[in-house]
């Protein structure tokens, strides 16, 4: 190979636009020529596309019939871009192109010609995203979708669409970007055959459809026969009239970040999870997921209503105040019912003895909602993750892009990266290593993060790792679990883990959050096991509450409102 020739580049996230001209195939060699350099020009004449070449940031990717351009910049760069591309067009209404865009990673590769390329699944799931859609069509995946919510601009221009099965049985979620002017608002041609599939009438003489066509259905279902195991009963209750709140309830408000440096709220986020998750593995206590509280304020005016709202007798507020090597925690428990402050205390110490504090916090709570503590429980609240305060800073940097809504590939990187940092300080970390492990896994699933071999073989190390470090943490356990799920599709040996983690965990809504994925891929039938299980396990009430979002399992069909409970 040349010494010219660069290095391959390493593993970058990449915001990618696909282009593709329809119907390219039926145009003579000569309108192929004449409709490539058109687009071409068109291209080369955006903003968007002029600002990001000039700036080095940008990689065009010849296809034969259009092009993939992947931006270095903003995840809205691509974006962008096609509306410029689709506005100049409308001079051109002879070229029609569809358009797909998709962020994920992408890595420098080195071409038959020895020339430096660009490849990856960002450009891959890109290409997928644009093969659902027509002429005219903008399609960006969920995860696009996702971030450019966060944007004023683009928010009311954003459509979902669901699911749609393309090349090799892959599904991808995918959202239509549209205005009043520019884009296609028509439903793609192949969402319109599959709804017409789903309301086809029956045939006389009715035969089994494979699993994958009843998709709806079973989601549907998994989501009862979950929210019936997991607590979600919250979600519905109003409609059956009222239901006795437990005593020994309680839910754990989003704590304020009360450091200078806006950048230490992920240690406010860390310290209030580590809190719930303490909270959380007391059997006697029903405690509320934190996906179902991380949307109210730390301290919020109307107490009574979000105690109402999440079915909970108690509520727990507190802060976090960071400063070099000092932290200061203030925390206090409130009785809903009448708005009284029942027990309060404010923490000064060292990083290296912060986990004390969660620890105390814990067993105070515990007491005062007069709950019972079996002998494990009170070496699980007691236990020390790790002796290395670096390490576990590492922990809770990681544990905080996890915690974000949106399962995005920069935050699955985030998390990886913050992670292997911290058993990399600390080998013995044993909470770290199922994190990490969890992490790797759900990349690998959704591809946020690169589905290789390698990431495959990372997240089986690390849950293998921090169950043998640990093998009654059943975070190491449910790491196991999803491992055999997400990597392996071997459902059966998933599910054992499961049941094995749920007397671990016996308020996590992971639990079942998982076991109905594992229902959903399995198909008809397997709803009706899992409700079983649900049903044996113990009384409802006994659960966290869980938004039903968490438990769609891709049933675009839920309505929003339930899904942002």
């Amino acid at each position: 190979m040349p010494a010219e020739i660069k290095k391959e580049i390493e593993l970058e996230i990449g915001h990618v636009l696909f282009i593709d001209i329809v119907g390219y195939s039926k145009l003579l060699i000569d309108e192929q020529r004449d409709y490539l350099h058109t687009l071409n020009e068109v291209i080369k004449r955006t903003d968007s596309f002029h600002a990001a070449d000039a700036a080095g940031k940008l990689t065009r990717l010849p296809t034969g019939d259009g092009m993939a351009l992947v931006f270095a910049t903003t995840p809205d760069a691509p974006v962008s871009c096609a509306i410029e591309i689709s506005n100049a067009l409308r001079s051109h209404p002879e070229l029609r192109v569809r358009m797909g865009i998709h962020s994920g990673p992408v890595s420098g590769t080195t071409d038959v010609n020895d020339r430096s390329n660009i490849a990856g699944a960002g450009i891959n799931l890109a290409q997928r995203v644009m093969d659902c859609g027509d002429a005219g069509h903008i399609l960006l995946s969920k995860r696009v979708a996702d971030d450019l919510e966060q944007y004023r601009q683009w928010r009311s221009n954003l459509h979902d669409l669901g699911e749609c099965e393309v090349k090799h049985d892959v599904r991808v979620h995918v959202v239509n970007l549209y205005t009043d002017e520019l884009g296609n608002r028509e439903l793609p041609e192949k969402f319109q055959q599959a709804k017409a599939t789903l309301t086809a009438p029956p045939t006389s003489a009715p035969v089994a459809k494979p699993a994958r066509r009843s998709r709806g259905l079973i989601a549907a279902l998994v989501i009862v026969a979950a929210l019936a195991g997991a607590g979600g009963f919250y979600i519905f209750s109003h409609r059956s009239g009222a239901k006795a709140i437990p005593e020994k309830s309680i839910a754990v408000l989003p704590f304020e970040n009360l450091s200078r440096d806006p950048d230490n709220a992920y240690f406010a986020d860390g310290i209030q999870d580590e809190i719930l998750t303490r909270l959380a593995k007391i059997a006697d206590l029903k405690v509320i997921s934190r996906t179902s509280t991380q949307h109210y304020k730390s301290a919020p005016d109307n107490l009574r209503e979000v105690a109402k709202q999440l079915e909970v007798a108690h509520i727990l507020e507190g802060s976090v105040q960071k400063s070099g090597d000092s932290v200061r925690v203030n925390v206090q428990l409130i009785k809903a019912a009448n708005d009284s402050h029942l027990w309060a205390d404010t923490f000064d110490r060292k990083l290296t003895d912060i986990f004390s504090v969660e620890s105390e916090v814990a067993k105070a709570i515990a007491e005062q909602l007069r709950a019972k503590l079996s002998g494990q429980e009170e070496q699980v609240i007691a236990a020390k993750p790790t002796d290395n305060p670096e390490a576990y800073d590492a922990y809770l940097r990681g544990l905080a892009y996890t915690l974000k809504t949106a399962n995005t590939t920069a935050n699955s990187l985030g998390a990886q990266k913050y992670l292997k940092e911290a058993v990399q300080l600390d080998p013995k970390f044993a909470l770290a290593w199922a994190l990490l492990s969890s992490v790797e896994a759900r990349g690998y699933r959704t591809q946020s993060l690169q589905p290789t071999v390698a990431l495959r073989e990372e997240a089986r190390q690390a849950a293998e790792t921090a169950l043998t470090l640990q093998p009654n943490l059943g975070e190491a356990v449910l790491a196991q679990g999803y491992y055999n799920y997400a990597c392996l599709k071997d459902y059966d040996t998933a599910v054992r883990y499961f049941e094995q983690a749920r007397p671990l965990l016996p308020n996590s809504s992971r639990i079942p959050e998982s076991l109905a994925y594992v229902a959903r891929r399995r198909g008809v039938g397997a709803e009706r096991e899992l409700l079983q299980r649900s049903r044996a396990a113990r009384p409802p009430q006994r659960y966290s509450a869980y938004p039903a979002r968490a438990f769609l399992c891709g049933a675009s069909s839920f309505p929003r409102s339930a899904a942002k409970a």
